[in-house]
């Protein structure tokens, strides 16, 4: 006869792979203008995924009580590895999201900088300008095949270039999509304002349609009109990976992006992280 298993008493300790699979968590969280996005990995994988709006000014104590109903199932595991990851745009909440990390998991988050080891070099004039975002997708895609583009498609449409021996080279900044659309909503009284879809055609035959297809072509053609020039200026194949929001609806046109991850910014994060640990 085979033993039911019995399922453990409450307030057992917890065996040794709970123990690991514990101190492997991680909450990795990139501010950005317009959206917070977080992502809980367990050695090094994703499991978790959320996204905030980041123009809602919130404290520490209305994020930790956001945070913990988003992510409940790992609360727990997160005090007890104290392990949070942070990059950010916009300074008055890092320290919000910092403070939420300790009140909430007893955690010292690492805030990324430039001057955090990212196993990038970077070779700016100004590595201080430099986005803590910009840093992460370049650690994300270095341990890859090189050359590489990262297009995020956000507040902003970056472009980062990644060179082989893991080297930061500069990149592009150019409006992001829903800026340009809100911009141009807010300037022209009489134009409706419209969701930021594929159009069923390029053809528009009427104002909501035309204007569907300007923001869509126009913006896939700019972010290729980049990208191939940059990949002229490198002269040789370039990687090129798509990350953000609006990622996955560009890509499906678009002539130059080949690969798309809603979580690139969170796993170089990640790697960041780790190297910090010296794993």
């Amino acid at each position: 006869m085979t033993a039911t298993p019995r399922a453990p008493r409450r307030g057992a300790a917890p065996g040794r792979a709970a123990r690991a699979v514990d101190a492997g968590i991680v909450l990795a969280i990139d501010i950005g203008n317009t959206q917070t996005v977080m992502g809980i990995f367990v050695g090094g994988e994703l499991h978790a995924f959320r996204r905030l709006t980041s123009g809602v000014a919130r404290t520490a104590d209305e994020l930790g009580v956001l945070v913990e109903a988003l992510f409940r199932e790992h609360t727990a595991s997160l005090r007890v590895s104290r392990r949070v990851v942070i990059c950010s745009v916009v300074p008055m909440l890092t320290g919000e999201f910092a403070a939420m990390a300790r009140g909430l998991f007893g955690a010292e988050p690492l805030i990324i900088s430039h001057e955090t080891p990212a196993g990038v070099r970077i070779e700016m004039p100004d590595p201080s300008s430099l986005g803590a975002d910009r840093i992460a997708n370049a650690a994300a895609v270095a341990d890859g095949p090189l050359p590489a583009i990262v297009v995020d498609l956000g507040t902003a449409t970056t472009f980062d270039v990644i060179a082989p021996q893991r080297r930061y080279l500069g990149g592009a900044i150019a409006p992001g999509i829903r800026t340009s659309a809100d911009e141009l909503f807010r300037r022209a009284a009489r134009l409706a304002k419209v969701s930021i879809r594929k159009p069923r055609r390029a053809l528009g035959r009427t104002t909501e349609e035309s204007i569907q297809s300007g923001v869509y072509f126009g913006a896939i053609g700019a972010i290729d009109g980049v990208v191939r020039e940059l990949q002229r200026e490198l002269r040789r194949p370039v990687r090129v990976i798509a990350t953000g929001g609006l990622a996955c609806l560009v890509a499906e046109d678009s002539a130059t992006i080949q690969e798309v991850d809603e979580a690139l910014t969170l796993r170089g994060l990640i790697r960041i992280e780790g190297r910090s640990r010296g794993r």
